[in-house]
């Protein structure tokens, strides 16, 4: 069997050489495999528990059309969301077209002119800047006369507590964490250390808004920011909680009041949740949900498998191969721009859609430098797929995640690692 494996792998054209380079990685990760397992089996039954707690049936599944009023499946998969989040309410939409909108949507319901946003954990993702008026951009919060506010974490990644007491005035309506790194080397917020940053701002100021950037991060611990304290939880479809399989969404789940907020910016005043129909995708959006805790498990397995591959080939990476892991993204900083087209080149070419295309840096709409992407996707720019992706400017980090099996990731790396050694910027 073995040698029919090695012979597969050499008929994709990853070397012999690459594959006994990585053959000990591999094994020496099987304790740690396993715990991603008992993760994933937990948050496997607890969406089960949530299915079946909200009674869903195929007529869940039904499509609507035109306004979409009382579409029972729309209203279920959001009771759902809700249960497995342990939200009050959901609001689950293939309208929110993606995280950057679901974000903007819930700052824009929950937020009047006046009020004031605060990022305690730093710079937000480079898309949300447009959303916030940090660039300028037309029809940004800034624009509605809504300021913003920051404190970056210390150099050890350490809350700010100190200037973090002191940002908080009477004009902080909501507070916005990031649990997932974006375009940073900062480490990712675990959902007890998010936990603990939110019970300290609401001993400062108990009405103020908690809203938490989500992306990345759904299933991959057992508990999520809405069972430690966040109003609100934020993410996007073609990310985690989509499974693969939904084609297009975004999510906001969390305090009834606030989640309605939401949903009279994403449809109109008076309208809310009771419109938008869903055009049949139902279906694909519970059973994206059903699978997600598997295919965030082999997400997860990739990330750390990259992680302690490059660590042995001399590259910096966040997170480092041993510690706790709590989003999917694995960043490595590979020093240059050859290295990271290399390894983007890597895989596109382990991709089973658009594995002939090259990858190249091109000025992105909502970035602030040329950015390269590489995803061979069933789902455009579904990142629980297997992609990278990487801002052209030093330190010249590449941004890794997804696979929606592990062996696709490991291919996917596997792939990356043999297109740096053809291009002789790595040895073996």
């Amino acid at each position: 069997m073995e040698n029919n494996l090695i012979k597969m792998y050499e008929e994709l054209k990853i070397d012999s050489k690459v594959l006994e380079y990585a053959k000990d990685i591999e094994s020496s990760l099987k304790e740690r495999f396993e715990r991603i397992d008992q993760v994933a089996e937990y948050n496997q039954l607890k969406v089960i528990k949530a299915m079946q707690d909200n009674r869903l049936s195929d007529v869940h599944f039904a499509a609507t059309t035109g306004y979409g009023y009382n579409d029972l499946g729309r209203e279920t998969l959001e009771a759902v969301y809700a249960s497995a989040f342990h939200a009050e309410a959901a609001l689950v939409r293939p309208q929110l077209t993606c995280g950057t909108h679901a974000l903007s949507t819930a700052l824009s319901g929950n937020l009047r002119p006046g009020d004031e946003i605060l990022s305690p954990v730093g710079k937000p993702y480079d898309t949300l800047e447009g959303v916030i008026g940090i660039t300028e951009s037309k029809g940004s919060l800034k624009e509605y006369g809504i300021t913003y506010s920051q404190v970056d974490l210390l150099e050890n990644g350490d809350f700010d507590y100190d200037n973090i007491k002191k940002a908080i005035n009477d004009k902080t309506k909501l507070v916005t964490i990031q649990r997932s790194k974006g375009y940073a080397t900062r480490k990712t917020l675990s959902v007890k250390r998010i936990g603990e940053l939110i019970d300290f701002i609401k001993k400062i100021k108990p009405d103020v808004i908690c809203m938490v950037d989500n992306c990345y991060g759904e299933f991959v611990e057992t508990i999520e920011p809405s069972d430690v304290g966040a109003d609100l939880v934020v993410g996007s479809l073609i990310k985690n909680p989509g499974g693969g399989l939904a084609p297009i969404g975004g999510y906001i789940v969390g305090k009834e009041e606030y989640v309605e907020n939401a949903a009279y910016r994403l449809t109109a005043p008076g309208l809310g949740k009771e419109v938008g129909a869903t055009l049949g995708i139902n279906q694909q959006l519970f059973q994206g949900f059903f699978l997600a805790p598997t295919v965030v498990a082999g997400a997860l397995k990739g990330a750390i498998y990259a992680a302690n591959i490059y660590e042995k080939l001399g590259f910096p990476v966040i997170p480092n191969g041993s510690e706790s892991r709590h989003d999917i993204i694995q960043a490595v900083e590979l020093k240059s721009k050859e290295a990271i087209v290399a390894f983007c080149k890597g895989i596109q070419a382990a991709a089973p859609v658009d594995s002939y295309v090259t990858p190249e840096p091109w000025a992105m709409p909502g970035y602030n430098s040329d950015v390269i992407m590489a995803a061979g996707a069933f789902i455009q720019g579904s990142s629980i797929e297997l992609s990278a992706d990487a801002p052209i400017k030093p330190p010249y980090a590449v941004y890794f995640q997804g696979g929606l099996t592990w062996y696709h990731a490991k291919m996917g790396i596997l792939m990356s690692v043999q297109k740096l050694w053809e291009e002789n910027l790595i040895k073996l």
